[in-house]
């Protein structure tokens, strides 16, 4: 497994499970396969409801938790709301500590919500804390008034989006670009039956979901594919077993359209920063 460093040094796969929109009765068993093919970064969120569910996949797996690198994101807006819900989002895990926990969405008192993560962060109960959905100038206010810096956003990027104008800011900022909805959801067939990309999976005998899925963490974007069907979670993680050229990923670059499948947050637009 390939892994990024962020700016404190702390490590991530690039490659990891999702859990958004997994029912959360079915969660432990989903994420349970997920380990057992090979999966150690899991993903998951305040609001998805399948906290509880990661922590019982991981208490019963032979493995010890310090193995595994799992990422929450806050269903809160200030500081009192913040710090509580971690604690809740710690009891639901069954843990003493999250490996990253990020701002899912920039909202009103986001400066408030943020200073709650970097006390948590200075508590030893996160490792390392960061950001969802933040456009440039968003995390320029964030920067000028916080003391921890972000490690990480996670923003809409595949094909069809590929945030060209946000990926050289974060470069520049040390901070990493993560993918949510990297196979585009409603669009993913769409993008999955494009002659181009078809072309590159029987070139590299492997499917139309793995280029897309290795044209993006070999662009050092980390990555967290969903799925409940465990033949799709194995040949997600089994991306990383091939290779496209530079030439090959630079092909794939005209398919960008700029903007986003769901349309949010709004402010995410490339027009509003």
């Amino acid at each position: 497994m390939q892994n990024v460093t962020f700016n404190n040094g702390v490590q991530m796969p690039i490659l990891g499970y999702g859990t958004f929109q997994t029912p959360p009765a079915i969660t432990a068993e989903n994420v349970t396969n997920a380990i057992n093919l090979g999966y150690r970064s899991i993903d998951t969120a305040q609001v998805y409801g399948t906290e509880p569910g990661v922590g019982e996949a991981i208490a019963n797996s032979d493995l010890n938790r310090e193995q595994f690198f799992v990422t929450t994101k806050t269903q809160t807006d200030g500081y009192a709301a913040t710090k509580q819900g971690l604690d809740e989002s710690l009891t639901r895990l069954g843990s003493d500590y999250y490996d990253l926990v990020l701002i899912h969405w920039p909202t009103a008192h986001r400066l408030e919500t943020y200073r709650a993560l970097e006390d948590a962060y200075q508590a030893g109960k996160v490792r390392a804390i960061g950001l969802s959905n933040f456009n440039p100038n968003q995390i320029d206010d964030l920067l000028a008034n916080s003391h921890v810096k972000p490690v990480i956003d996670q923003v809409e990027t595949h094909l069809f989006w590929q945030q060209t104008k946000l990926r050289p800011y974060l470069a520049a900022q040390g901070i990493v670009h993560e993918a949510w909805a990297p196979l585009g959801e409603n669009f993913g067939r769409e993008m999955m039956n494009l002659p181009a990309v078809k072309a590159l999976a029987e070139k590299h005998h492997v499917t139309s979901a793995q280029v897309l899925l290795r044209w993006l963490t070999q662009q050092g974007i980390v990555t967290i594919p969903k799925s409940t069907n465990v033949k799709h979670v194995a040949a997600n993680l089994a991306s990383l077993d091939f290779s496209l050229t530079p030439d090959e990923i630079a092909s794939l670059r005209q398919f960008d359209r700029g903007h986003s499948i769901k349309d949010w947050p709004q402010s995410m637009r490339e027009d509003r920063y």
